[in-house]
């Protein structure tokens, strides 16, 4: 019988994996995820873990808790802030997967003798050419491969997704017939185990508050203010005030930023406003199942969601992708994870330069 620890968050997602793994006769151990927390939240990993604790009770399989407070600390929150510092857009979950649920969580599994790891992402996998395949999940719109574009085919071959081939309203629906409170909770908004505080104020909390700067039109004319330039991200539309309109205004887009001079350049046709003529650069290039080759042809997304759109792979060296999209793309959010498919396989990605 495999030994599989399921990470177990409380949420209905992660309680119906571990029970869809235990009717299928896996040995499950529920295991939760202990992660930093700054003070200035309000703590939730009490009412976390007494869920996931319910949740290993309602189903009668054994409880373990995974301390992973400075590994996530070190990989995301280091990265997040750095990355934001910088004047990039960061993908903190994209991390989360790599460092801390794949990584140190499958570490510490497979050290204490478990044979597998599970968790309530929405994906599939599958044997193809003799190498673990990354698929989209059968519910579309939940499809959560964007995040776990990093995975090794090591990490993939000690990982399991059941509820990969289920809808959203399947699973809920599993845990009401089986009568698990988590079938009406709901699902949990925002960054990796931080939850729905929003991005802005969380950084105002560990970088403290930032000077006021300019809104610049894409002419270079002063149109407004905003608080800090590193609270912004490439496409936002929030946040900053617009102080010379005219009454058939439209809403204003982030579309660049200047970090040194602490200004943002925004416009109303975001979609217009090229990301340049050439291709984009990919730093960091990781390709699940096989290397991509110059020339081949496949579909991509550089936002969870996004519809997919097509593109070229123009090189794919170690360190360096480029990828030449064929159409329009607007602004790019620079440090974003661009991941690219073919069919319903996720064939890797890299971090926009």
């Amino acid at each position: 019988m495999k030994k599989v620890w399921v990470g177990v968050s409380g949420g209905v997602d992660s309680s119906v994996a571990a029970l869809l793994l235990k009717k299928r006769g896996y040995q499950v151990t529920a295991a939760f995820l202990s992660v930093w927390q700054p003070d200035f939240l309000e703590c939730t990993r009490k009412d976390d873990r007494r869920d996931a604790l319910r949740v290993a009770a309602a189903l009668n399989i054994p409880f373990v808790e995974i301390d992973a407070v400075e590994e996530y600390r070190r990989e995301v929150i280091a990265y997040l802030l750095r990355e934001y510092q910088s004047g990039r857009t960061p993908n903190p979950d994209v991390m989360c997967n790599k460092h801390i649920k794949f990584g140190i969580f499958l570490k510490k599994a497979r050290a204490m003798g478990a044979d597998a790891i599970a968790t309530g992402h929405y994906a599939r996998l599958a044997q193809r050419g003799g190498k673990w395949a990354l698929l989209r999940a059968k519910d579309d719109h939940k499809d959560q491969t964007y995040f776990l574009w990093t995975l090794s085919q090591e990490q993939l071959a000690h990982a399991l997704f059941p509820i990969g081939e289920y809808r959203k309203d399947e699973v809920r629906r599993i845990a009401r017939a089986h009568q698990l409170f988590t079938a009406a909770k709901r699902d949990s908004q925002g960054l990796c185990f931080i939850g729905k505080m929003r991005m802005r104020e969380f950084l105002s909390h560990l970088v403290g508050p930032q000077e006021r700067g300019l809104v610049l039109n894409e002419k270079g004319e002063v149109i407004g203010e905003h608080p800090g330039a590193l609270f912004f991200t490439i496409g936002q539309r929030r946040g900053f005030t617009i102080t010379k309109k005219t009454p058939h205004d439209v809403p204003y887009y982030v579309v660049a930023k200047d970090m040194a001079r602490n200004t943002l350049t925004v416009s109303q046709a975001p979609r217009q406003y090229p990301h340049g003529a050439g291709p984009l650069t990919l730093e960091q290039p990781h390709w699940i199942r096989r290397p991509l080759a110059a020339g081949e042809q496949c579909m991509a997304r550089l936002r969870h969601r996004q519809p997919l759109f097509p593109v070229t792979i123009q090189s794919a060296e170690k360190e360096e992708a480029r990828v030449m999209p064929e159409q329009a793309l607007g602004p790019v959010p620079h440090g974003q994870s661009l991941v690219l498919y073919q069919g319903d396989e996720c064939l890797g990605g890299g971090i926009l330069a």
